[in-house]
């Protein structure tokens, strides 16, 4: 059976840790942080600022390596591949969604939606065509040929969830994706990345601060000083 079609976890986390130092100074921010991320699941982390949430996500999308502790994607620990292989991996089997859209401005709505086909060495007329069908699923059929100056904020944060689907991943990691939004557009895009996730069998795992936004996941957990905060 393949991986995609497999019953195991996307994402399993065992005793995180991570310290970052500085000269003299050391900061811890995580300790002793497991968890597991089931397919298809939609997963809130929450807490307050400073309290490891992204710290948390990085390690387990593999952008960071733990101090302490192991991640596994699709059953390979992340830390003992090399990077190239790693971010094979991670290309494979994850999107990412930022707070901040980070689309190359010179592009279009659909070259930026494409960018992860063409790394994949996709036909750039076949990889235009998935990200345009993509767009079109998240509203955003009409603005195409937009770049992204010319569309608004809560447009640009739906490029960018159009653009870590467009990989077919297994999971998506998003970080605050509507912290730069004002309520309205937040709550919108919020809506379309679980939605979305949930039509797809993807798992979402998604970092926020709004607890209200957080009770919409099929589960959420919370990070106290860098602790997981258990019921």
């Amino acid at each position: 059976m393949s991986e995609r079609g497999s019953t195991a976890a996307v994402i399993e986390a065992s005793n995180l840790g991570k310290t970052y130092r500085s000269g003299e100074i050391e900061v811890t921010a995580l300790t002793g942080v497991s968890l597991t991320v089931a397919r298809g699941e939609t997963l809130a982390i929450v807490g307050a600022s400073g309290s490891g949430k992204s710290t948390l996500l990085h390690l387990l999308g593999g952008l960071d390596v733990p101090t302490e502790g192991e991640v596994r994607l699709l059953g390979q620990p992340l830390a003992r591949l090399s990077d190239r292989a790693r971010s094979a991996l991670r290309n494979q089997a994850l999107g990412f969604v930022y707070q901040f859209h980070h689309l190359l401005a010179e592009l279009t709505a659909a070259e930026n939606v494409a960018l992860g086909l063409r790394i994949r060495r996709m036909d750039k007329g076949e990889a235009l065509a998935r990200a345009a069908r993509l767009l079109e699923q998240v509203g955003l059929g009409g603005r195409i040929r937009h770049r992204p100056g010319e569309l608004s904020g809560g447009e640009r944060q739906r490029v960018a969830i159009g653009r870590a689907l467009a990989t077919d991943p297994v999971c998506i990691l998003a970080d605050e994706p509507t912290g730069n939004l004002d309520r309205e557009n937040g709550e919108r895009v919020f809506d379309l990345l679980v939605e979305t996730a949930r039509s797809r069998g993807t798992a979402l795992v998604i970092v926020t601060h709004d607890e209200s936004l957080a009770a919409r996941c099929d589960r959420r957990i919370t990070l106290d000083s860098g602790r997981l905060n258990l019921p």
